[in-house]
């Protein structure tokens, strides 16, 4: 009995020495990030997402088979906590420990019997799949490409040590008469304990001491192995959830900076270009991650030959973390030495030291990572963070983007047509289109946002003029800036560049308040997100509707009456309408709406939406490495069969009829915005809306 006690609390002196000496290092570390993007997300939030997210497993159960493995795991090892306590009880207290309050409630019995084969069965699944799906066998395709294999193999190993101690020892239990719970329920107890009665008493006393030493030990192992590798997430996910932001964190970029130059020092630094200027949240954000590769499977990148795997760049996060402890964690005095250099000196440039140039430029900024990542890491916040230290404090980005850059600061859009082509598609329509000058007027609604894309490129500019003649026959008054319009800055933005960003939104946030405009229609999504969503950080409060959410409501209200459109068509979901804004259904009920449309579903839609490649300003970058993720995402929309490939963004809309004639089907198939497809149902076009002319001009400088 007293060896019992004994070895039960070296094991447990052990684990919780190291183990806890590891999460106090561990604490400091994180804690020496900055204060990160202050969120105003209520306690009820965040209350709610560790229900649904941690609890409830939403995430991880989009994928059923490893969801249902991995919930049985959690919520068994939940219920397990109560085995644990009878364990320590019997070890330390009595053969006969029972709960306190709890004590021999039959039902805890069975639920405790019930969950345990549930582990068991989850761990065979996750078995299954890591040899399925192994990265020695599929190599980039397999989702565990990258990830520490090995250690995963041994937790599995531990977790199922675990399991068949437990088993082992309660089914002892149930021979020798100690086991605290009336034996019609525990039905996998008492099968074991059928096959070991024949060993006699001596025996199964025998095994109930040893398996819940072993029990025990395993469990203490398990916490020390835990908290020294990438299963710390079990602990760290709960807090990275709650600290993320509500109710996603896509839309808006999480940092909005000081940019005023009268606020800026000398050392001001924008962005991180080393880990000590990462926020102790995006710390947090490497130390939670599970290398599940969800969020590299989504990736558009990485689905197309590029270097950039979501998981692997928060991997390399870590592993500089952790390899700039000493320095990060150093005390002041053995911080500066004798010559005063800083401790900083010693940290090594993020890029191209730990991130490569090409990862950290490939990404589109779709927000496929983020909604896949099952512990809410915030992988684009810390790419653009990277991208705007490169981009304003190292001048350094990809040359195409230069033309980009200037063109929007000194022509006000990225094509560099300037003010005065922003009205040229007013001159095709038979009703007038009032052009506010001064204030908007009192009899008008809705400002129209047209964007740069709406007004500057041939394509889109028809989709401009479907929107402007569906809302002038459904009898809502609307009026545009024309020449006081500039672009919004997204692409700047999502460059890095911040600086022009900002001076964007400030220069439209004045016309805006000037001209008194409260309510906006955008078409495109990126106008859409950064006037919803980015502007209010920086004084600029409109309430924003994207156009396919005015079109469904009109609909709805009968207000606009669709027609006829025989064909078969496919939607794609604009990443910034979609995933970042959570708009699926208002375009698709549109297309329903319109009799003859036959909707068929890509394989990848909605929340799972394929990224054209246009955002995070891919749109004006080359794209030569891997394959073109326009033409990834072409190939699946004709593999449909459709007749109609429709979308709501004017970049999708010029990748996609890209990507069409590139395969030699603009003969065949047609790229069209609802709007185009709701007008032409109702037979009131001007002109021919007939597949575009292959010949079409592109505004300069694009990257189509």
């Amino acid at each position: 009995m007293i060896l019992r006690i004994i070895l039960c609390l070296l094991f447990t002196a052990a684990a919780f020495a190291i183990g806890g000496k590891r999460l106090a290092w561990l604490y400091k570390l994180i804690r020496s990030g900055k204060a990160p993007f202050k969120g105003k997300s209520a306690f009820t939030q965040r209350l709610g997402a560790e229900m649904v997210e941690v609890i409830g497993q939403r995430k991880l159960l989009k994928k059923p088979v490893a969801g249902l493995a991995h919930a049985f795991t959690f919520w068994g090892f939940l219920i397990l906590g109560f085995t644990i306590l009878e364990a320590w009880g019997d070890l330390l207290i009595s053969k006969t420990f029972s709960i306190p309050i709890i004590g021999h409630w039959a039902f805890l019995g069975f639920i405790e019997d019930l969950f345990m084969v549930a582990v068991l069965v989850g761990l065979v699944v996750f078995t299954v799949i890591r040899l399925t799906k192994s990265p020695a066998k599929l190599e980039r395709q397999s989702r565990f490409y990258g990830s520490h294999t090995g250690a995963a193999w041994l937790v599995l190993l531990m977790i199922s040590g675990v399991m068949i101690s437990l088993w082992i020892y309660r089914a002892a239990q149930v021979n020798t008469g100690d086991f605290p719970y009336h034996t019609n329920f525990t039905f996998a107890s008492n099968g074991l304990a059928n096959l070991l009665l024949h060993l006699g008493g001596s025996a199964n006393s025998a095994l109930e001491t040893i398996f819940l030493l072993a029990n025990v030990a395993i469990i203490c192992g398990f916490l020390v192995l835990v908290v020294h590798s990438k299963h710390l997430h079990i602990f760290l996910a709960p807090i990275n959830v709650a600290f993320s932001r509500r109710p996603r964190a896509l839309g808006a970029l999480a940092t909005t900076p000081d940019m005023d130059p009268e606020n800026m020092e000398e050392d001001s630094v924008f962005g991180a270009g080393e880990i000590n200027q990462l926020s102790w949240k995006q710390l947090l954000d490497t130390a939670t991650c599970t290398e599940c590769g969800r969020c590299q499977e989504q990736c558009p990148a990485w689905n197309t030959g590029k270097p950039l795997s979501p998981k692997l760049l928060i991997m390399s996060l870590r592993d500089n973390l952790f390899a700039s402890a000493p320095t990060l964690l150093a005390s002041p005095a053995k911080a500066n030495g004798s010559d005063g250099a800083s401790a900083a000196s010693a940290l090594v440039p993020l890029v191209p030291d730990v991130i490569d140039p090409d990862v950290l430029w490939s990404c589109t900024t779709c927000g496929a990572c983020v909604e896949a990542c099952p512990v809410d890491i915030e992988h684009i916040d810390t790419i653009v963070d990277m991208r705007r230290y490169q981009v304003l404090m190292e001048s350094e980005f990809p040359t195409e983007a230069g033309t980009m850059l200037r063109n929007m600061e000194n022509r006000g859009d990225p094509w560099g047509l300037g003010a005065s082509q922003r009205e040229a598609w007013i001159e095709q329509m038979d009703f007038e289109i009032p052009v506010i000058s001064g204030t908007i007027p009192e009899d008008v609604e809705y400002l129209f946002w047209v964007g740069c894309a709406g007004a500057l490129d041939e394509r889109a500019r028809k989709t401009t003029q479907s929107i402007a003649r569906l809302l002038h026959q459904s009898g809502i008054k609307f009026a545009i800036l024309g020449k006081a319009e500039s672009c919004t800055g997204d692409s700047a933005r999502r460059l890095g560049n911040e600086y022009l960003f900002q001076m964007q939104a400030q220069q439209n946030i004045a016309t805006l308040d000037g001209a008194g405009v409260k309510k906006i229609i955008a078409s495109c999504p990126h106008c859409f997100n950064t006037l919803a969503n980015e502007y209010p950080a920086l004084g600029g409060k409109y309430e924003v509707i994207h156009h396919s959410q005015l079109l469904a409501h009109l609909v709805g209200a009968g207000k606009v009456h669709p027609g006829t459109f025989q064909a078969k068509v496919t939607y794609h979901d604009p990443c910034y309408l979609g995933r970042h804004n959570r708009v699926f259904d208002e375009p698709r009920s549109v297309l329903d709406s319109i009799k003859g449309v036959n909707q068929v579903e890509m394989h990848r839609c909605r929340e799972k939406g394929f990224c054209c490649g246009a955002g995070g300003s891919r749109m004006w970058l080359e794209e030569n490495i891997g394959e073109r993720i326009n033409m990834n995402r072409t190939t699946e929309a004709l593999g449909t069969g459709a007749d109609v490939v429709s979308t709501a963004c004017p970049f999708c809309m010029i990748m996609i009829d890209d990507a069409v004639k590139a395969q030699q089907k603009g003969d065949d198939v047609r790229v069209m915005d609802v709007a185009q497809i709701l007008e032409e149902s109702m037979k009131v076009t001007i002109g021919s809306l007939s597949a575009p002319d292959s010949s079409s001009e592109v505004p300069p400088d694009s990257e189509n």
